[in-house]
């Protein structure tokens, strides 16, 4: 079964863009490709076809391969609640919550679904490009690990380790990685990347030099740092606050809860000239000069409103909105925006009903059904066509005397609620912005305009661009031979 997996000596090294651009790399040379990560932990998630949950970054891996997205692709994935219990997708669908150390001494149960899922990719493909979780080194977490050395050496596949130069400290990172895996995890290393190198790469020659003399591991290439990264979705770092370049721009002001879920929903208004992002961190006010304040996603709704409300955010809101301000909830969000949220069976927690922001005539029952799946339709004012998807557990509603529907999916189905004066809006379809037309409609009604951006195409060139960097700078050709 044709397959390699990259893993890395951290988190942040680069393995979700450079797994994204290898599947690129090899399907721009005709192979039949597919993405795979046997365990990922993130709330950001994309909604598969057949309405499962996976992983954003196997949903984008997935784009880059040209196919579209599988819950064979991430058969596990652990969604955070807390600090210490998560919520658990497997293939595609909610399992129960589970503390931390649970998991960790039971998650070797979930090995046999991630190689038959594993195994059923490989027949539909000429080669899947695996990607690991964080580093194969914590010797804490190697008994029972599924997410790294664990899949790879029960799946036979070979590895490539990814280290990144540009956070310091990557010959120690590597060679250090080489010293603690125990002997047959170390042998299914065939070679290292190294990553994000500023510069001119002749000066590392002699520690790349080092590292394949100390590990006996084959250097495949070292790649430069790459600028258009930075329009590539985010697995799950918070981006760096955007400023726009116009002073005819608009500011969004994004308060950061613990919980915040599908961030990546203001990507394409962040490529936009006249727009800046905002990001409020807890401790800081929301910003007076914002324009428009944009309530997220969250994993945890109540408990990411109860700290909203220890922040001072919701006098921060109240303030705004009496000063003609703009507000737009989404999911979690737009579920805060409401008069109440109540939690008869305790979905996230003890049950429980507390007060909304009060902000749109509309209540939220919290269910234990979740609701997946992809969605289109209009905004119902202007008739702007969107696409999208949905993940939440809960229903949102009102009288219907009462509320105006934001919008109205292609089945029919009314979805949202917008205040009477058009200035408080909410939702549950992610990724409603990306949408250019959408997004325009949107703009023009928070006082600006936008510039015409293809978010696609601008993602597409990125993708492009790290998938030629990386055909020049890898030994391609080595690579294949080591999946093969």
């Amino acid at each position: 079964m044709p397959a390699i997996m990259l893993q890395g000596t951290g988190s942040d090294v680069g393995k979700s863009v450079l797994t994204a651009g290898l599947c690129r790399v090899f399907a721009n040379r005709g192979l039949t490709v597919r993405p795979f990560k046997p365990q990922n932990m993130s709330n950001n998630a994309a909604v598969t076809i057949d309405g499962g949950e996976i992983g954003r970054a196997q949903a984008f891996q997935a784009h880059a391969c040209r196919v579209a997205p599988s819950t064979l692709m991430n058969p596990v994935l652990l969604k955070p609640e807390s600090d210490h219990t998560a919520q658990v997708i497997v293939r595609g669908r909610a399992q129960g919550h589970l503390h931390a150390s649970n998991f960790i001494s039971g998650r070797a149960a979930f090995l046999p679904e991630v190689l038959t899922a594993f195994e059923t990719l490989c027949g539909q493909s000429d080669l899947v490009i695996v990607e690991g979780a964080g580093s194969p080194a914590e010797i804490n977490l190697r008994q029972g690990d599924i997410a790294n050395m664990g899949f790879a050496r029960a799946a036979n596949v070979p590895v490539i380790m990814i280290g990144d130069i540009d956070r310091g400290g990557v010959i120690a990172s590597l060679v250090g990685t080489h010293a603690i895996l125990e002997p047959a995890d170390r042998e299914l290393i065939k070679g290292f990347i190294i990553n994000r190198l500023r510069g001119d790469a002749s000066i590392f020659q002699s520690g790349y030099d080092f590292i394949e003399k100390f590990t006996g591991w084959k250097g495949l290439g070292v790649l430069p740092w790459i600028d258009s990264i930075r329009d590539l979705p985010s697995e799950d770092s918070i981006p760096d606050d955007v400023g726009c370049s116009s002073t005819s721009g608009i500011e969004i002001a994004v308060p950061l809860m613990p919980r915040i879920a599908n961030f990546d929903d203001l990507d394409a208004l962040e490529g936009e000239t006249h727009v800046k992002i905002t990001r409020v961190r807890p401790g800081q006010p929301l910003p007076a000069s914002a324009h428009v304040v944009f309530l997220p996603g969250s994993k945890a709704t109540i408990a990411d409103l109860r700290f909203f409300r220890r922040q001072g955010w919701d006098i921060d809101l109240a303030g705004h909105v009496r000063r003609g301000g703009y507000v737009f909830g989404l999911c979690g969000g737009y579920q805060m925006l409401g008069q109440t949220i109540d939690d008869p069976d305790g979905v996230e927690g003890s049950p429980t009903t507390i007060p909304g922001l009060g902000l749109l005539e509309v209540n939220t029952v919290l269910t234990r059904d979740k609701k997946i799946s992809q969605t289109s339709g209009i905004t119902l004012s202007d008739s702007a066509r969107f696409s999208g998807y949905e993940i939440h557990c809960g229903e949102t509603a009102g009288s219907r005397h009462r509320i105006i529907p934001l919008i109205k999916r292609d089945d029919g189905r009314p979805d949202g609620a917008i205040s009477p004066d058009g200035r408080i809006a909410g939702c549950y379809v992610h990724r409603l912005f990306d949408t250019t037309g959408q997004r325009a409609a949107w703009l023009e009604r928070w006082g600006t305009h936008s510039d015409g951006l293809d978010y696609t195409a601008r993602v597409e060139h990125a993708l492009e661009t790290v998938a030629a960097t990386m055909e020049s700078r890898l030994d391609i050709e080595e690579l294949l031979a080591i999946a093969r």
